[in-house]
Formats: C-alpha cells, structure tokens, sequence
C-alpha cells in the first residue's frame, strides 16, 4: 500500500509543480495547494500506514498507531488553508487593480518608469 501512496504523491507533485509552472494566476494556486497535498499524502506515507489502536490509557491492545504524524499533517494543513486564502486574496486584488491574469502581462514596460 505505501508503494502505490507513494506513486500518488509522486503524481501529485508533478502535477502541482506543472501547473505551478504556468503562466496564468489562477493554475499557480491550484499548483501551490495540489503540491501541498503531495506534501501531507508523502508525509502520511512515510510515518508507516499501521492499523492499530489509538494510544488511550486503559486500552489493551496489541499495536498502537503513532499520532504524531497525523498531528503534523493536520497543522500543515491548517498552515496550507491560510497561505492558499492569502495567496487567492492576492491573485484576486492583482486582477482587480492589473487586469491581467496571465504572468506576462504583469511585467512592466519601459514606458512605466
């Protein structure tokens, strides 16, 4: 299972980093938020996927399951949904004041200055 996780975040990041490669504003926050997907899946991934117990007092079991990778990954996660806010916030206002969307046409001429 943890090979076929792997190809998967394998998959994601090449995806996230093609669109991320992009000229236009909007495939460049869909790239940056699948690439932080690949991150957390990859992250998951190598902590081990066991099945267990959680580790409760009073719980006889014979494995317990590690939670600090899943605490990891719901922190970036959190992280992850701020900056991709932010960065849409400033794609959003980059648009509204530019007009532009593509990356292009965000470079300046020599007539600006």
């Amino acid at each position: 299972m943890e090979i076929i996780m792997s190809i998967l975040a394998g998959f994601l990041f090449t995806v996230g980093l093609y669109l991320i490669l992009t000229k236009n504003l909007i495939r460049i926050i869909i790239g940056s938020s699948v690439l932080s997907h690949g991150a957390h899946l990859l992250l998951l991934t190598m902590a081990g996927l066991k099945t267990g117990a959680p580790p409760l007092l009073g719980l006889n079991a014979d494995t317990y399951v590690d939670p600090l990778p899943q605490a990891l990954i719901l922190t970036a996660i959190v992280i992850s949904f701020g900056v991709t806010s932010f960065i849409l916030v400033l794609g959003y206002r980059t648009y509204k004041v530019t007009g532009a969307a593509e990356t292009d046409q965000l470079r300046g001429t020599d007539t600006d200055e």
